[in-house]
């Protein structure tokens, strides 16, 4: 058998610079110590709108970054944050018993409000009258009397799905339970609340005060009920008067470090208090 010709001197110290070329570049790309470009953070629809408009700043001051924002409740931002799904979970809600395993960091204040289309007669609602209409002991409109007894409708109740935390606090301030709860219509994140208030004049709902607020202010046909003298208002927050309100939170699964660190050190600075106040969130912030 006739002999192959043998590769010249050339070809081989080609070959060589290809190979080493590659290996180097394999080696860099698996480097343990590479830094994140994108960051997934998910969790509750009351904080999602402002945490997006953060991102967005955030991402134009640290160029090639990501920062991907999804919502789903915050009992998915708790899981998801568990399951090293999420770098970061949105929790509309303080932390509860056996939570502890998680690191939360509180973003801004915020609070519970009722809300009604903007036709509706209805200024202001007392805490048992709240009560008697989500538990089906009042069902008509005219049955709440006063500036209502013309307003002869059916309520239209509107309540928020298991595992969603502005039902948790709606419950625990008024001290009820889901089974209590006679709603016409459940619904997830607080958009899906206002639209149902929007398509129905007859209907109430809970939402967060600085979603509703920053929906009215836009026009949005609704309108936020005072409980009892105490209007329902972010500078009703500001102030600690308003008795439905709660600490907006950020997790983590262990102290964070890197991008996540930086992204949330970012959220929580002076920074971006215009775009917490812009959500008519009140922003933790000096």
């Amino acid at each position: 058998m006739p002999s192959l010709p043998r590769p010249g001197l050339p070809f081989l110290l080609r070959s060589l610079a290809v190979a080493a070329l590659t290996l180097l570049t394999a080696c860099a790309g698996e480097a343990p110590d590479a830094a994140p470009s994108k960051l997934v953070i998910t969790g509750s629809s009351t904080i999602a709108p402002v945490i997006s408009d953060i991102a967005r700043r955030f991402e134009s001051e640290h160029p090639g970054t990501r920062v991907d924002v999804q919502t789903g409740g915050s009992s998915r931002g708790l899981a998801d944050v568990r399951q090293g799904l999420a770098d970061l979970g949105m929790v509309s809600r303080a932390p509860k018993d056996g939570e502890d395993d998680l690191q939360w960091h509180a973003l801004a204040r915020d609070g519970l409000a009722l809300i009604v289309h903007a036709d509706n007669p209805a200024s202001a609602l007392r805490e048992e009258q709240v009560r008697a209409i989500f538990t089906g002991a009042i069902d008509t409109w005219a049955q709440l009397g006063d500036e209502l007894s013309t307003f002869d409708e059916p309520i239209t109740v509107v309540s928020k799905a298991e595992g969603r935390s502005t039902l948790e606090v709606f419950l625990d301030h008024f001290e009820l339970t889901a089974p209590e709860i006679a709603a016409d219509v459940i619904i997830g994140d607080n958009q899906q609340g206002i639209k149902t208030v929007v398509g129905n004049p007859y209907a109430i709902a809970y939402v967060s005060i600085g979603t509703a607020e920053f929906e009215a202010s836009q026009g949005t046909p609704i309108q936020l009920l005072d409980l009892g003298t105490i209007t329902a208002s972010t500078d009703a927050v500001r102030r600690g008067d308003y008795p439905i309100a709660r600490t907006l939170h950020l997790v983590t699964a262990d102290e964070p470090e890197g991008l996540a660190l930086t992204l949330l050190d970012y959220a929580r600075s002076a920074a971006v208090a215009d775009l917490i106040e812009g959500q008519f969130f009140v922003p933790l912030a000096p």
